[in-house]
């Protein structure tokens, strides 16, 4: 490369220099995949599946990937499952529910598509101490769970994340698949060294995660999850992981994930070009969980430094990745290098797929026969640069994209959110949200200037969205007198488990910090 520089040497030393850090940051993510280890399980845990683990599954679409993933979950012997689906959907998600275990699963409802609401609903009908989140196509190992469960031995755990590997839909993985595992990889590295380095993590995939009950029945919590707007008006449903991850890190939990063998789980990717839309919702995700982390929260750059840092280094990943082949492009162009132009090109190019395969190493080693795709990988590389630039001016798309039912959902309740609300409901939300404030302790600033809670309308007696939005009322009022909810009636020991109020007194840890 020296050689094919020499005539403007000058130009390249700059480039060079981002070369050199791009690949020393790599070696350093790599060292430190190799240092980390997985918490093991204890002999005697203090917390057992069968008793102290509920699985909550929001899905509008689940299909007969979802008996493999659900046969996956019971193997790991959880207290229950429970599924989230919207109203109309309910009927063929019990059937599919009864055909794995009726006895084990159930199936609530919300009136629309909303996952964040979805997930909510299933909090609220939670008894066990720890929760884990489940996509309906993440298929588990026998020990995932056991493994996962012994990161709650620290009782500042707040939350633990899971390796992942991509399932193939059909009998041979398609490109889009091939390019998705190779971005798990790199994925589990980069958290997998996060995670050694400085015990923190830039997101616990919501394809599976585990959070302690105490944390999540927490009404202010759950408000702030449900009423998630981007730059004050526009709704977010996806993004939930992100959410939760932020969640801890600025309460003070720890994180961890757990990259092994026991802990992977096996998950189904889009197939086709709908894999890039995937993508497109995200690194827009990304880009909004970052900016708050980063420049509005501000509490990572104090409890992990490192994983700040590698946030900043992600916005300027399109600069430095694209700086190489333009530069390259335009000397070649314009004539100013010494050699003829498809020397430059072949040798470039060759040196590029040198680079890529060097990274991708422990995939190739489990999966040699995807080394045919590396090219492919190496064209969606620069092309993700874009996307993420294009990504970075869209950011007031909230959609999901690849479920157009839930987009179109989203948009809906965007729209009702600027109606006026009814005398009738204005009166009765400042009256939930007064008596919220009040009982739960938490100051004004806590909570939006505005008093009115955007999600509570005035509907048709008919409308299933006003029986919901009673209920929640009525649920508002319950917390009035009693503001931890049901999950608070007990104190929570050192662990986060129920316990009665000692005789002397004494106060426990809570969910709140």
């Amino acid at each position: 490369m020296l050689y094919l520089t020499k005539d403007l040497f000058p130009v390249f030393v700059p480039l060079g220099v981002v070369g050199f850090y791009r690949y020393l940051w790599f070696l350093i993510k790599l060292l430190a995949y190799f240092f980390y280890r997985p918490m093991m399980p204890r002999a005697n845990p203090t917390y057992r599946a069968e008793y102290d683990v509920t699985i909550i599954v929001p899905t509008i679409d689940a299909g007969e990937e979802f008996k493999e993933a659900a046969h996956s979950w019971l193997v790991n012997n959880p207290k229950e499952i429970i599924i989230i689906t919207e109203t109309k959907m309910k009927d063929a998600l019990q059937e599919l529910a009864n055909s794995v275990d009726p006895t084990r699963i159930r199936v609530l409802t919300v009136p629309k598509a909303n996952k964040r609401l979805q997930m909510v609903e299933g909090i609220r009908n939670t008894t066990s101490e720890i929760i884990v989140f489940a996509d309906d196509d993440a298929i588990w190992g026998p020990r995932c769970l056991e493994y996962i469960l012994a990161c709650f031995e620290d009782p500042n755990m707040g939350g633990v994340g899971t390796s992942q590997t991509v399932k193939s839909v059909g009998r041979f993985q398609t490109v889009w698949e091939v390019l998705a595992g190779f971005r798990l990889t790199i994925r589990n590295i980069e958290i997998a060294a996060s995670t050694h380095i400085d015990g923190g993590v830039c997101c616990l995939s919501g394809r599976t995660a585990a959070y302690r009950t105490c944390i999540l029945q927490d009404p202010r919590f759950q408000y702030e999850f449900t009423h998630d707007f981007w730059l004050g008006k526009y709704p977010l449903n996806s993004g939930d992981d992100k959410f939760l991850t932020r969640w801890m890190v600025y309460h003070g939990w720890n994180t961890y994930v757990q990259i092994c063998q026991e802990a992977e789980l096996l998950s189904t990717f889009k197939n086709n070009w709908r894999f890039v839309k995937q993508v497109l919702r995200w690194t827009r995700n990304t880009w909004r969980s970052d900016f708050r982390s980063l420049f509005m929260e501000r509490v990572i750059w104090k409890r992990h430094p490192y994983v700040a840092f590698t946030m900043v280094d992600k916005i300027f990943n399109p600069i430095t990745l694209l700086s190489g082949p333009i530069s390259v492009i335009v000397m070649a162009v314009d004539g100013k290098f010494h050699l003829p132009l498809w020397d430059i090109i072949i040798s470039y190019l060759v040196w590029l797929m040198m680079t890529r395969i060097i990274k991708l190493l422990p995939h190739l080693f489990k999966r040699p026969q995807d080394i045919i795709w590396v090219p492919a990988f190496l064209i969606f590389g620069y092309y993700f640069a874009i996307m993420k630039v294009y990504a970075l001016f869209t950011l007031h798309e909230v959609g999901w994209g690849t479920r157009a039912a839930a987009a179109a959902a989203a948009d809906t309740a965007y729209e009702e959110k600027q109606q006026p609300l009814r005398p009738q409901a204005q009166q009765r939300q400042a009256l939930a949200v007064a008596k919220a404030r009040t009982s739960t302790g938490y100051p004004s600033s806590s909570y939006p200037e505005n008093d009115q809670d955007l999600d509570v309308y005035e509907y048709d007696q008919d409308d299933e969205l006003a029986q919901y939005f009673a209920q929640q009322d009525a649920l508002a009022s319950e917390r009035a007198n009693n503001p931890y909810g049901h999950y608070y009636d007990q104190s929570i020991d050192q662990y986060g488990r129920g316990v009665g109020t000692s005789a002397s007194g004494g106060a426990h840890r809570t969910g709140y910090l």
